[in-house]
């Protein structure tokens, strides 16, 4: 398919709450598709349509599992805390210090229109917390409790 520009921190789609998809279909399977290949290519492990311009509830993530293709996510619990270090390929060379929840669960549905249930640990929920604060028009830095200096990640 195609690789799409990837959006950064000024652009102000980042920051406008993304519309619910009304239909799954093949303008969203590309969007999809699209999302996937950008992701691969810039090496990440999430990314929201809202990065690639687009303000539909949309994302991708993939933290070494396999792809998942979320459309109109939704939290359904979150609990427990743990403190994660994140960047973003919205926000580039910036890494910050975030408390997330270390549990979750997302619904939403699949490319194929199908209900998933996505139950998400450790790097998985913060991937979901994150990517789903993308469609909320909210960036880590954000919530961020601490940035990182360049020094911090010396060893990491």
């Amino acid at each position: 398919m195609a690789i799409r520009n990837i959006r950064k921190d000024g652009d102000e789609i980042l920051r406008k709450k993304s519309k619910e998809v009304d239909a799954i279909n093949d303008k969203i399977r590309i969007l999809l598709q699209d999302m996937a290949d950008t992701l691969y290519k810039a090496e990440g492990v999430g990314l929201a349509a809202p990065q690639v311009g687009v303000l539909k509830r949309v994302v991708v993530i993939d933290v070494g599992e396999g792809l998942l293709e979320l459309v109109n996510p939704v939290f359904r619990s979150q609990s427990g805390q743990q403190v994660t270090t994140e960047g973003c390929l919205s926000v580039p060379g910036v890494w910050g210090e975030l408390n997330r929840p270390s549990h979750v669960v997302v619904e939403a549905h699949n490319g194929k229109g199908e209900k998933v249930v996505i139950e998400g640990e450790g790097l998985l929920a913060t991937a979901l917390c994150h990517e789903l604060d993308h469609l909320e028009g909210i960036l880590f830095k954000d919530k961020a409790i601490r940035i990182l200096d360049p020094e911090d990640l010396k060893g990491e």
